[in-house]
């Protein structure tokens, strides 16, 4: 059995993995439809197999990192799910107070890769809270087809409120300075760009190919870095009309597309993650929150 690289897959197969990934497409349709490309040596088995989510070989943060505090934690969402958890992440030896940011998951859950994304933000120099919010369905499953499943079962509007919650609960937090930005990816990106417009005290807020609101953009304070994916049709066809918005509106904001690669692509566990795209989109993430969270 030949073995796959990313260079063996073809557009269209990056194309059926976000459909299938954002619930357009069944499992089964998904494997009925990866059967065309399935040639030259590929099974439609490895095929499958190599474009699903492999976490434990792609963490970039150990999560016994000697320098972090990490642990989850439970917080009142009380507009939302009543109780929710969150991975609590912080600088270990370190006693004044540090900016939040608030990490948004995507559409199953607070799966490995968005844990280690929060303590990237944390080695940073930041106090992370990365809510689960299938925690009132259980939590995440441990696995992104269940819980994608899961998460739909719940209302987004509802799991907005529970991470302007979480937003809520950093901003009295004592080792909190109250400097608070939101960084999201995918449904957590659709979050980034709500908590803005209902959270008029938001410091800062970067949304990775996130869905557009198109009603309150009036009422965004917060300066946001927008950051999308070349290749991602679905979720750039909304960014001309909001972007004529925050013009018209006069907002602070600044947006960076990324040529050739794909929804998702800052996600190391998949083959649509571009280490180039995601190392210089999470640089220029970093220094955004420097620039507005630091003193």
């Amino acid at each position: 059995m030949k073995k796959i690289s990313k260079k063996d897959i073809r557009q269209e197969v990056f194309d059926l993995y976000d459909a299938y990934a954002h619930n357009k497409l069944s499992r089964r349709a998904f494997i009925d439809q990866l059967s065309v490309y399935a040639v030259g040596g590929i099974t439609v088995a490895s095929l499958l197999s190599f474009m699903m989510p492999n976490y434990q070989d792609h963490l970039l943060v150990d999560p016994q990192h000697p320098d972090l505090e990490s642990n989850y934690m439970l917080y009142n969402s009380s507009k939302g799910a009543g109780e929710m958890k969150a991975l609590l992440t912080r600088p270990k030896n370190i006693d004044e107070p540090l900016p939040g940011i608030v990490i948004v998951h995507e559409n199953r859950g607070l799966n490995p890769y968005i844990e280690d994304t929060a303590r990237q933000a944390a080695l940073a120099g930041y106090m992370t809270i990365a809510p689960d919010a299938l925690h009132p369905l259980g939590g995440y499953p441990g696995n992104d087809d269940a819980g994608r499943e899961m998460q739909r079962q719940r209302g987004r509007e509802e799991m907005l409120e529970d991470f302007i919650a979480a937003y809520d609960y950093l901003k009295q937090h004592p080792k909190c300075s109250g400097k608070i930005g939101v960084v999201g990816f995918c449904f957590g990106g659709w979050i980034a760009n709500m908590m803005a417009v209902r959270i008029p005290s938001l410091d800062a807020s970067v949304p990775f190919y996130g869905g557009q609101p198109t009603e309150g953009i009036e009422k965004i304070q917060a300066p946001l870095l927008l950051q999308f994916a070349g290749l991602d049709e679905r979720v750039n066809a909304g960014w001309p009309d909001y972007e004529a918005a925050l013009k018209k509106y006069g907002k602070d904001y600044h947006a960076y597309t990324y040529p050739d690669v794909n929804h998702g692509f800052h996600n190391t566990s998949t083959p649509r993650y571009d280490q180039a795209a995601a190392s210089l989109a999470w640089e220029r993430t970093i220094r955004f929150f420097d620039q507005k969270l630091k003193p």
